[in-house]
């Protein structure tokens, strides 16, 4: 088998433990986050170096094999769930801070160093690194780059892509390039950024240092339903505060987060929302007393202030941990990331409320509610026949809610495998047509992480337009058109 040929080939460029083929370690690295979707790769190689995984993908291409790119495995989209018939490029090896230039504020870092590691690296020198998703601790920044990441903070400070200075990459045909945002012409930078390992492998990530805010004000507000933290939230923006961060846990949420990590959230709270603010010290003081005002005004029945870092740690614990922390109270779970306009909202939640019992479906709502980035964990029990179907269902049906109020099928976590087939609600055919033939300038053979974010595979080379007949990968088994 032309698998097992690549195998034997890769052991000649990577050490005798970077390449598994082993069928039962094969299995740890079935899925991503989103564990509802999973597939056993061919083979799974462990690179430490730019060069060893260029030497990998020039194999591959030679091979005509696909192969797809892997971080920590944090992601939530099936971004990199493998390919049975390719090779899976693990980058967690590549975890060296190369380079820290204070004067210039960025840092060099490798895929594979976690997104918390940059900020302790420099914390001490008075700058951290502004994007912080939830799984910071353990996310890598080369998966990061890969989904654009956000986190709490991006409602002030953006996405990874405003923080991300420059690229090393390895190209789908095993060429090291570099881009930068001092470029000339096309945004290669902007262009990568996102993609979903779709254009290459970073290999090596120029990132922006953020110098530590001068005074930080950590907020926590109780309010007995999910209305009045809304209400709150559209009254502090209209106000003209722009806050670091605003997230809304529900009833649900909190329940979860209780069992799990005993945050302490006010009983009887059926929504509680987080306000952080940051910067000048007196810029803070002046935008804490309007926030603190609006809340009481929309029906806060409590609101708790961190007096201290460690306080605010206590605040964010529960937040932080809610994805996993609803392991508690469900056996399995999918989590969506549609975005809506705040103003929508409302309208939104009230929508998935009928969903839940329309089908018999919990939801959790965990939601960076400054913008409108909502984070719906959908519960079942998947020993339960037909539960993950519904489960599903109603998953579908909320990004269905988002893209009818103006909104999008995700803010950050990115389409993979999980929510390809909705593209077409948002996106025309000479849309994904172009996006495609962007795909095809940097991959022509389809090698690199094929089969996501698209719906329906087209092959590079064709005429673009609405297919007919069956694609030759759908014919071959090696895709699924829906």
């Amino acid at each position: 088998m032309s698998l097992q040929r690549l195998a034997a080939r890769l052991g000649e460029v990577l050490t005798p433990d970077a390449v598994i083929t082993d069928p039962v370690r094969l299995r740890t690295y079935e899925c991503d986050g989103l564990t509802y979707h999973r597939a056993t790769p061919g083979v799974v190689v462990l690179p430490e170096t730019a060069e060893q995984v260029a030497a990998v993908v020039r194999l591959c291409d030679e091979f005509g094999v696909p192969f797809v790119a892997r971080g920590s495995g944090t992601g939530l989209s099936g971004g990199a769930l493998p390919r049975t018939d390719g090779v899976l490029i693990v980058t967690s090896r590549m975890r060296r801070i190369l380079e820290i230039d204070i004067p210039n504020r960025r840092a060099v870092v490798e895929p594979g160093v976690t997104n918390l590691a940059i900020t302790e690296a420099v914390r001490d020198q008075g700058y951290y690194y502004a994007p912080d998703p939830s799984s910071q601790q353990i996310c890598s920044i080369g998966g990061n780059v890969a989904e654009n990441s956000g986190g709490a903070h991006c409602l002030k400070y953006g996405f990874t892509v405003n923080h991300v200075l420059g690229i090393e990459l390895v190209t789908p045909d095993g060429e090291i390039v570099e881009l930068s945002d001092r470029d000339p012409g096309y945004d290669l930078l902007g262009a990568f950024i996102g993609s979903e390992g779709t254009l290459g492998i970073a290999t090596k990530v120029t990132v922006r240092l953020s110098p530590l805010p001068e005074s930080v004000t950590t907020l926590l507000a109780a309010f007995s339903g999910i209305e009045g933290g809304g209400q709150a939230v559209s009254a502090i923006i209209a106000a003209g505060v722009v806050p670091a961060a605003i997230e809304m846990m529900d009833a649900l949420a909190i329940e979860a987060a209780e069992a799990a990590v005993r945050c302490d959230y006010p009983a009887g709270a059926g929504a509680v929302l987080i306000v952080e603010l940051d910067g000048p010290h007196a810029e803070v003081e002046h935008q804490f007393a309007a926030v603190e005002r609006i809340c009481r005004e929309s029906g806060a029945f409590e609101i708790r202030v961190a007096a201290s870092a460690e306080e605010r740690a206590a605040i964010w614990k529960g937040r932080k941990s809610a994805f996993a922390a609803v392991g508690r109270i469900s056996p399995a779970y999918i989590v969506q990331d549609g975005v809506v306009p705040r103003t929508a909202l409302p309208e939104v939640l009230a929508g998935i409320d009928r969903l839940q019992e329309e089908f018999g479906i919990r939801v959790a709502n965990v939601f960076h509610a400054g913008d409108g980035n909502l984070h719906p964990l959908v519960l079942f029990d998947d020993a339960v026949p037909g539960q993950g179907e519904r489960a599903e269902v109603v998953s579908g049906r909320i990004l269905d809610l988002c893209i009818d109020h103006g909104g999008s099928i995700t803010g950050e976590h990115g389409v993979g495998v999980d929510k390809s087939r909705y593209m077409p609600r948002m996106f025309s055919e000479e849309d994904l047509d172009t996006m495609q033939l962007v795909r095809c300038a940097f991959d022509p053979k389809g090698l690199s992480n094929p089969g996501k974010v698209f719906p329906t595979p087209r092959l590079c080379g064709e005429v673009p337009g609405v297919r007919k007949g069956v694609h030759p990968l759908v014919e071959s088994g090696l895709a699924e058109q829906f």
